[in-house]
């Protein structure tokens, strides 16, 4: 069956490799069950040590193929050394997916550099310092797929998250370059586009529109990974007409609208 209907691409002897970034709860650690469950051998990067150990744990027998460092990806200068020690630990790589990322609760009058600094740090600082090194290592290879966690968030300047919607808008627009940097290098990059997830890091907001659960997310992304039609893909799919929609309302009325 194709891979674009869902089924795994994958068995367990066929040996294919992912890393994940912000492997430890949520999207990350969604996609890394799921990517072990099909057969891969996963690598896992996070901050917390601990919840990959867990993960891990969770994971029983099928934990074998699964494994992982404790990171911070703010922490450039070690990144090199970490990505380079489980390429070689998992014996090669094929998919790349960025998922880290911080979304700290941000009052309507409240404008912290602090916080600020820090989603620029992780969410976009991290994910060009990580995804820098998978795509050097595939545009050598001449294969290989990367896949970047952004958010419909990044598509318009709203009130409530402006640093959380740039990160994502910049991550958007690096990963549009990559991709035409490395077309010709049969490499894939694909940025996918969640609306409301139901993670750790939504925990603080008061309600979410359209949710869907964190294995469902990880689904539809690794779904948009093996397709071949669409190299922006808004999870669940339902969010681009959203999408769409918001874009093209004027910025006089977009302002007024408490969005």
């Amino acid at each position: 069956m194709d891979p674009a209907d869902g089924e795994p691409v994958t068995s367990p002897h066929t040996k294919r490799k992912a890393l994940v970034i912000g492997a430890s709860s949520g999207m990350g650690a969604s996609l890394v069950r799921q990517l072990v469950r099909e057969g891969y051998a996963v690598g896992g990067v996070a901050r917390r040590g601990e919840h990959l150990e867990a993960l891990g744990e969770e994971l029983g027998d099928a934990g074998a193929r699964f494994v992982h460092r404790a990171h911070d990806v703010t922490a450039a200068a070690e990144a090199p050394g970490v990505f380079d020690e489980l390429v070689t630990e998992l014996g090669g790589l094929d998919l790349f997916i960025y998922a880290a990322g911080v979304m700290p609760d941000v009052g309507p009058e409240e404008y912290d550099t602090e916080k600020d600094l820090a989603m620029i740090d992780v969410n976009l600082g991290g994910c060009v310092t990580w995804t820098n090194l998978a795509a050097r290592l595939f545009h050598t290879q001449r294969s290989g797929t990367i896949v970047g966690v952004g958010s419909v968030a990044g598509d318009r300047g709203r009130r409530g998250a402006p640093v959380y919607g740039a990160t994502k808008a910049g991550l958007a627009t690096y990963f549009e370059s990559l991709r035409n940097r490395l077309a010709e290098r049969r490499v894939r990059v694909v940025t996918v586009k969640p609306g409301m997830i139901e993670t750790p890091m939504t925990a603080h907001l008061d309600e979410l529109m359209m949710p869907v659960s964190a294995e469902r997310a990880a689904a539809d992304i690794l779904k948009a990974a093996r397709g071949r039609l669409f190299d922006v893909r808004h999870v669940p799919l339902r969010w681009l007409p959203v999408s769409l929609i918001i874009r093209a309302i004027p910025s006089f009325l977009f302002r007024r609208m408490s969005i």
